[in-house]
């Protein structure tokens, strides 16, 4: 017989027995839905965290601030009250200071082995923005570096190429502030007012050129987002009248590293940055603990899915176990009209694969249309604060797996009946009633 045709036999003697058959396929269905939908929302979860940590960072760069005595992480945060630190400078996110960094310090940290550059990232403290002659609200500005990206609603994100003072609202300022909606705040004017060290208040005009949304990693958080122009201008009249060492402090500062670092060589430049009184936190420091928490929890639910299939690749063992008994006469026809026991233990084998493919194609096909429309409706509903989130969306590859996987457990499941075929003896078999 060939190959051919031990496929077409095989995928023919699958349905002799249709209901033990389609059984066995909805036991293997079960599973095959379930592990195809956790293992979606692995991959919805996780691409949405890769899509926003653009926002947090270059992959070749790190955030290092001054370790303070005593302290841990200075950008986890903290709920206990600290200690006052007149070296304390605020890092742009309302509550939270570090030491501040001096020239030195930045001469200090380029000195370091490992270190391509340093761009120090300094403090600025605004009083209030303001559109026309309606409300001032209190304010927090920030800026993006080399490498971070934020999510907009509208408009684009500010150009530090340019002289012009540009600004991106957070997407909660623009109607208190005054505007009807994302897009009407695109291209108006509003008003940041900022205090010097001689108690003069300074303004400056700058253009809204895009709406930022709120998003799990934005490199902001809530702060208005302003270009290299408007922060020199910034910093310059809330610097007016400061001693220039006390003018030149700096809440941290972005530390550049060979992009082909390997993990080894990144923490080795972490270690020798503790060792001159810096910390060091990567992109992947700072959302580690997310990625390893989602990864988890999916691998526990991909755990019930994997004990789902083991579940019903007992059935597979039954219902080939029957087959068998039931095809005993048949078998020891074929093995005396010369099919070899490698091509009897095939054809079995072949027809654990099949349910096996036949279960988790239609498992993995439900689950992709399910899990496409449920993700439809939660973005629009409990979702819809977190924009640009799939909870679940399914890689081709990752599919494709699963499927490879369950036809691989169906395979082996099928190896026990399938032997016993190949071992039957022609002349027994013939005589079975």
């Amino acid at each position: 017989m060939k190959t051919l045709d031990l496929i077409g036999s095989a995928v023919a003697n699958t349905f002799r027995s249709k209901t033990r058959t389609i059984l066995t396929i909805l036991s293997i269905f079960i599973g095959a839905f379930t592990l195809a939908i956790t293992s979606g929302l692995g991959t919805g979860i996780n691409n949405y965290i890769d899509n926003t940590v653009s926002g947090v960072g270059a992959s070749d760069a790190m955030t290092v601030t001054k370790t303070a005595e005593g302290a841990g992480d200075p950008l986890a945060g903290t709920d206990e009250p600290q200690e006052y630190d007149p070296d304390a400078v605020s890092t742009g996110i309302p509550g939270m200071t570090v030491t501040a960094l001096t020239p030195e310090d930045i001469d200090t940290i380029e000195g370091i082995d490992g270190v391509v550059r340093v761009d120090p990232q300094r403090s600025i403290s605004p009083d209030f923005v303001q559109f026309e002659d309606g409300t001032r609200f209190a304010a927090s500005v920030g800026s993006l570096v080399a490498g971070q990206t934020t999510v907009l609603a509208d408009g684009a994100e500010p150009d530090n190429d340019t002289v012009g003072f540009e600004v991106a609202l957070p997407q909660s300022y623009v109607e208190p502030l005054g505007f009807d909606g994302d897009a009407d705040a695109v291209g108006q004017t509003v008003t940041i007012g900022i205090t010097d060290g001689l108690r003069t208040q300074h303004t400056i005009d700058a253009t809204v050129v895009g709406v930022t949304e709120a998003a799990l990693a934005s490199p902001t958080g809530s702060s208005i987002l302003i270009n290299s122009a408007l922060t020199d201008a910034l910093f310059e009249a809330q610097s007016t009248g400061i001693p220039a060492e006390e003018a030149d402090r700096y809440s941290s500062a972005s530390v550049w590293f060979d992009p082909d670092a390997t993990d080894d060589e990144i923490e080795a430049l972490k270690e020798r940055l503790a060792d001159a009184g810096f910390t060091g936190t990567t992109i992947s420091d700072q959302l580690g603990m997310i990625t390893t928490v989602i990864d988890g929890i999916v691998l526990v639910l991909n755990a019930f899915a994997i004990i789902a299939l083991l579940a019903a690749a007992f059935g597979i063992v039954n219902t080939l176990y029957m087959s068998v008994q039931e095809r005993t006469r048949e078998i020891g026809l074929m093995k005396a009209m010369g099919m070899g026991s490698g091509k009897v233990f095939g054809l079995f084998s072949l027809e654990a694969t099949f349910i096996g493919f036949l279960g988790s194609a239609i498992g993995a096909a439900v689950a992709i249309a399910a899990g496409t429309g449920l993700s439809s409706v939660l973005s629009g509903t409990l979702l819809a604060d977190l924009p640009g989130l799939t909870l679940i969306a399914f890689d081709p590859a990752s599919v494709a797996a699963i499927i490879l996987l369950v036809m691989a457990i169906a395979f082996l499941a099928g190896t026990l009946p399938a032997a016993r075929a190949a071992k039957a003896d022609p002349v027994d078999s013939l005589r079975y009633e």
